[in-house]
């Protein structure tokens, strides 16, 4: 036994200094370093947006939905994000009433904005304001014993709201807003003697939409 211990005492003694020997050969491999995506809002967009409108007063008052497309671009400053946005959709937001055997339709066929956005970034994700110009092209009707008579007008005015957007992908984001618009009235049916003005129509809207961004949004940071 004790050769057995003393034998076996020898052979660690051995291979001490040659395990060590081959870790002091080793190179030493630093550990690789995490790759940030960062998100550049600067850049040209086209999208589509959707949603839904209704009256702020009057009875009944027009409700309905609106589909269409979007187009913009963004300034970045630091976590500052402004610029410009249009849009424009056809819209199906209405309201009817019958008096006297008489009904009487007002529709919203289409309707679009201008706006400026700013807002603040962080990363992938911005929250902003918006504030700009709106507009709706509508049309009235009225019906009486089987013969309808209609006139449709132009209507512009103001608009402001909030939203928020995010990135998804590389040059893919997605957003939800409220837009208030205020339009202005407007006078239907003048040249048949009759005239009668809307006065101001106010809306509110929630939409939301898809946007794809042109250009190179990520960047790598170390």
């Amino acid at each position: 036994m004790k050769k057995v211990l003393l034998a076996s005492a020898c052979l660690f003694a051995l291979a001490a200094p040659a395990s060590a020997a081959d870790l002091a050969a080793r190179p030493y491999t630093k550990a690789p370093v995490a790759v940030a995506s960062v998100y550049n809002w600067t850049g040209f967009y086209l999208g589509i947006v959707g949603g839904g409108a209704w009256e702020d007063a009057n009875s009944p008052r027009m409700q309905g939905g609106f589909v269409g497309g979007t187009a913009g671009y963004n300034w970045q400053t630091g976590n500052v994000v402004f610029g410009i946005e249009a849009d424009g959709a056809w819209a199906d937001v209405n309201a009817s009433a019958t008096a006297l055997g008489i009904t009487v339709s007002s529709k919203t066929e289409a309707l679009g904005t201008v706006r400026g956005r700013i807002g603040w970034a962080v990363n992938n994700v911005l929250l902003y304001g918006t504030g700009g110009y709106a507009w709706i092209d509508n049309k009235i009707s009225a019906t009486a014993a089987g013969v309808t008579i209609s006139d449709s007008k132009w209507h512009s005015g103001w608009t402001v709201g909030a939203g928020v957007e995010a990135f998804i992908a590389p040059q893919w984001s997605v957003k939800g807003e409220y837009l208030y618009r205020s339009l202005g009235g407007e006078t239907y049916f003048s040249g048949l003697g009759a005239p009668f003005n809307t006065g101001t129509l106010n809306f509110h809207t929630v939409q939301v939409g898809v946007n794809y961004h042109f250009g190179a949004p990520v960047v790598a940071k170390y």
